[in-house]
């Protein structure tokens, strides 16, 4: 798994600078490189941007403890995808079924906003996980940064996919990549993302599994 994903990573200065300041500051803050969550051998990979300031750089686990896991993790368990519909802690109990959610950038970023130089820096880490994934996998991004990141993992110019919400496109490799609006605060609460909205997308990831 260190190919994938490294606990000790400090390869960005700025960012491992700043996760020291943030220790200090909330000393039971994770405040570390978050690690990808849920099933390893799973059909289903979420990328997201990367942690949040209160979310899980404090708990240590993607999407929690922070408004942008509300809606995700909701939609989660009423596809089935686990075992309940909110996540709280690394001990609450929630498990992932053909599921797993990673970053793109594993670190927290000042100001929610990686530098080009810092998301190129953890792209390695998000082609290990690739790699990774069982032939008929869907990767769903969530966000325009995370759908770049897709592409640059697989080698791929940012020309080859444009992101669009609920778009589906077939790669040069034949893996499938369906884009998303983040779930974030300000997407959810602006309605460019609903609850509908949402669920449309995870009805098109369905279809190409199989599974609806």
């Amino acid at each position: 798994m260190r190919n994938i994903f490294d606990q000790d990573c400090r390869r960005c200065g700025r960012l491992a600078d700043f996760l020291c300041n943030i220790k200090e500051k909330y000393p039971g803050y994770h405040a570390r490189p978050v690690a990808p969550f849920g099933d390893q051998h799973a059909e289903l990979l979420i990328v997201g941007l990367a942690p949040g300031m209160h979310g899980a750089n404090a708990t240590g686990r993607p999407f929690t403890g922070d408004h942008a896991g509300i809606l995700l993790y909701e939609t989660l368990y009423e596809f089935g995808y686990s075992n309940r519909p909110i996540s709280e802690s690394v001990s609450d109990g929630l498990q992932l079924r053909n599921c797993r959610i990673t970053n793109a950038v594993k670190c927290l970023p000042p100001q929610n906003k990686p530098t080009t130089g810092e998301i190129a820096e953890c792209n390695s880490f998000l082609t290990a996980e690739l790699a990774t994934l069982p032939g008929k996998a869907v990767i769903l991004a969530l966000g325009t940064i995370a759908h770049q990141s897709v592409l640059k993992a697989y080698g791929y110019k940012i020309s080859a996919a444009k992101f669009g919400h609920n778009v589906c496109h077939t790669l040069p490799n034949g893996r499938k990549l369906v884009d998303s609006y983040h779930c974030s605060r300000y997407n959810t609460q602006t309605k460019r993302l609903t609850k509908g909205t949402f669920a449309d997308v995870f009805c098109t990831v369905g279809q190409l599994l199989g599974t609806i």
